[in-house]
């Protein structure tokens, strides 16, 4: 009976994380349309986010390395064949977490400038 209150409650969350964004993304369309260029005021928070980006990156890279080496010795060490099952799909999910992460920041990475680019275009089409 809990786990039903439980997963009633997220979903109930989760329908009004999710209209709440629709609203929002439907009237800023609006309300942002006939709105001056913001290019000059997000360029310090885009440099300030590029900034953090590179040093992420091998934050990202040297945790996901240890915690992908403690995992493999947790595989190595295990006895027991559920033991050894278990540590083994651990360690794949680490991976596939950690990959997506580095993907992801990279691709941030890379897109912010175009993005910033394709944003302002935009601004004088409106």
């Amino acid at each position: 009976m809990k786990n039903l209150v439980k997963k009633s409650n997220g979903n109930r969350l989760f329908t009004r994380v999710a209209i709440a964004a629709s609203t929002f993304m439907v009237c800023g369309l609006s309300v942002f349309a006939d709105s001056p260029d913001f290019t000059e005021q997000v360029r310090p928070i885009v440099e300030l986010i590029n900034s953090f980006l590179t040093p992420l990156i091998a934050i990202v890279g040297a945790v996901g390395t240890l915690y992908c080496v403690l995992l493999g010795v947790k595989y190595a060490r295990a006895e027991e064949p559920q033991d050894r099952e278990k540590a083994k799909a651990h360690l794949k999910g680490a991976i596939i977490g950690f990959v997506l992460i580095f993907i992801l920041i990279v691709a941030l990475k890379l897109f912010i400038g175009p993005m910033m680019d394709w944003a302002s275009s935009q601004k004088s089409t409106l």
